[in-house]
């Protein structure tokens, strides 16, 4: 059969980039041999099921046990045999696709290009740029104060407020 060949280049000197790929087509494989292996299996005692269903009609067609094409099948029986064995080494067939793997890369450098530029743009501060730093922080921590003390006064006061606004505004537009 076509499997059992390519199962056998598969464990000769090819490169093991070429096994892998032979292993994804014997994978691919599997269910069109597990239907030939039911074809050439002779009809024993031993691969029918225990019937559910009354005996006494003869035109019935009477289920066959399915076969496990991992043991009828040598080529598969290597197959599964090498998996595992890359398997308990760690080799995986497809660990990361190549363009995930690039955008990770991207993203870790990236990351720490940033962090070397914050690391550098802090030690290049000058006393006065500090200064001016921890005073807009300053100004921004009093307006965020500020406006959560807007957000929990009662509502008669916001609206006071906003009738003073639009009555001065409404003032200034007549005197104009």
């Amino acid at each position: 059969s076509p499997l059992s060949c390519s199962a056998e280049k598969s464990t000769s000197g090819f490169p093991h980039h070429s096994r892998v790929r032979l292993l994804k087509q014997l994978s691919f494989l599997a269910a069109s041999m597990y239907t030939e292996i039911q074809r050439e299996q002779p009809d024993g005692g031993n691969i029918l099921t225990h019937p559910d269903y009354i005996d006494g009609n003869p035109d019935l067609i009477k289920p066959k046990k399915l076969l496990n094409p991992v043991k009828a099948s040598k080529s598969h029986q290597e197959l599964h045999r090498e998996l595992l064995m890359n398997h308990k080494r760690g080799l995986s067939m497809e660990s990361k696709p190549e363009l995930q793997r690039v955008l990770e890369h991207r993203r870790r450098n990236q990351f720490i290009r940033q962090k070397k530029e914050e690391e550098e743009a802090k030690k290049l501060q000058s006393p006065f740029e500090k200064e001016l730093l921890k005073r807009h922080q300053r100004l921004d921590q009093l307006e965020k104060e500020q406006e959560k003390q807007e957000d929990h006064a009662p509502e008669f006061i916001k609206v006071k407020e906003n009738l003073r606004r639009t009555s001065t505004v409404t003032g200034d537009e007549k005197a104009a």
